[in-house]
């Protein structure tokens, strides 16, 4: 075994973790992922403290939290600063080979620092979210295959399971229970035309020769098709590293930046809003020389900003002191035993402007501005008696929910005390993608 792992970074964009069979689905989308987590250490309460994909990446890579770092929205003013640890390029620094298999640096400079091999296979597409894992893994396993010699740090960022939904043919009718998925009498997705995404999918991936797909069970079941695909892609990466001897050395992390929301919250087949669907995600670490403890799953909640001092750990890199993530690899290990966080504050400012507080026992929404479906500015759950976030009580419960508010104002202003910050960045960027519609609109 070599001194210091090798490790390969894949974040599954839009990926929801109750959708994996290790997370309790009951449909088989996942049984390669699935194998992984048993070979591994799954964690069954990791959040993103930001959505939706470059908040969220932001923090993977920097290991703070995005009012720390700034970048707060998708698309949005605010730009990393150029002396902000970014976990590449300290990787670099220590003598790793570093290599990007992804998109992101197109649309955000920074995400391409620190990588001495950047490589786009969505070039060939008009949307890069197009790009499939075949092509990322063709590319991928090539570098992987003449990589020089000494550990390498490869980031992969599939984008399967991000809409559009578009499956290989060979998989037609999987997971779908039959009836008419273009049925006219069918209203469910009504709503949905309204939103500029809709918009877009009504126009392209759910027009088909027979008509609109109306029965949001098929768009889910097009989406499970997806994640089968990714699942494939991911056993394809684990037996090329197995033929390259490359498996005991290699540490993988599999996570994705957010969830998706499929109809939940009248939120259809995306990924903004706060709630648990979009905001809880999956992380899974196998690494077969690392001696971690495999099959443990880690109950206490933990926060994407503490994957890069994890990485940065096992690498032998020290982190530095102003991150707000901290380490679980000796959790990971069994050195230490579980431990995490009693709370997460977390915010969006693309499609919302909004921050969430999660504890235990509730979950606290509280807006910036309003919100394009008309929900009250202050929503608190009962996740207790109501896991699946539908029943708003902040009217019944004003003290407890003036209590999480505070909580929130507390944080944030100790927050922007600490980094300098004058201004609310939700509030100073507000939902972006919003503003962007309606200018589009006039």
């Amino acid at each position: 075994m070599q001194a210091k792992p090798n490790i390969i970074l894949i974040t599954a964009d839009s990926l929801r973790a109750n959708h994996l069979g290790c997370y309790g689905y009951p449909l088989p989308t996942s049984p390669h992922i699935d194998r992984l987590a048993c070979q591994g250490v799954l964690f069954e309460k990791m959040f993103a403290p930001g959505i939706p994909t470059q908040p969220s990446h932001t923090t993977i890579f920097t290991g703070l939290h995005p009012v720390t770092h700034g970048v707060v929205a998708h698309g949005g003013r605010a730009k990393l600063a150029r002396g902000t640890p970014f976990l590449a390029e300290m990787l670099l620094d220590e003598g790793y080979a570093t290599c990007a298999v992804d998109t992101l640096f197109r649309e955000r400079i920074w995400f391409g620092r620190g990588y001495e091999y950047l490589i786009d296979p969505s070039l060939h597409h008009l949307f890069y979210a197009s790009v499939t894992q075949e092509e990322l893994n063709d590319r991928a396993f090539q570098w992987i295959k003449t990589v020089p010699k000494g550990p390498f740090f490869m980031f992969i960022h599939y984008w399967d399971v991000h809409y559009p939904y578009v499956p290989p043919e060979r998989m037609r009718g999987l997971f779908y229970n039959g009836g008419n998925p273009t049925d006219r009498d069918n209203h469910a997705l009504d709503e949905w035309w309204d939103h500029p995404v809709g918009a877009m999918a009504r126009d392209t991936w759910l027009r088909t020769p027979s008509g609109l797909i109306t029965d949001p069970n098929y768009v889910t079941a097009l989406y499970d098709r997806e994640l089968h695909y990714l699942d494939e892609g991911i056993q394809a990466l684990e037996d090329t590293l197995e033929k390259q001897g490359m498996a005991e050395d290699t540490m993988i992390v599999l996570l994705a930046d957010h969830g998706e929301s499929m109809t939940d919250h009248r939120i259809f087949y995306d990924h903004y809003g706060l709630y648990d669907c979009t905001v809880r995600v999956p992380l899974i670490v196998r690494w077969p020389g690392g001696k971690l403890r495999t099959g443990t799953r880690i109950a206490p909640f933990r926060q994407l900003s503490d994957v890069m001092p994890t990485l940065l750990e096992a690498a032998g890199v020290a982190a530095p002191e102003e991150l707000d993530g901290s380490s679980f690899l000796k959790q990971l290990t069994g050195e230490e035993e579980p431990s995490g966080y009693d709370r997460v504050i977390g915010l969006e400012s693309t499609w919302q402007a909004k921050y969430y507080l999660r504890n235990n026992r509730y979950k606290f929404i509280l807006a910036r501005q309003p919100d394009l479906l008309g929900n009250p500015d202050r929503e608190l759950y009962d996740l207790e008696t109501d896991p699946g976030e539908t029943h708003n009580i902040a009217a019944d419960e004003p003290k407890l929910a003036a209590e999480m508010e505070t909580e929130i104002e507390t944080w944030l202003a100790e927050k922007l005390e600490a980094t300098g910050q004058t201004e609310d960045p939700v509030r100073k960027e507000g939902a972006v993608a919003v503003a962007i519609w309606e200018q589009h609109r006039v």
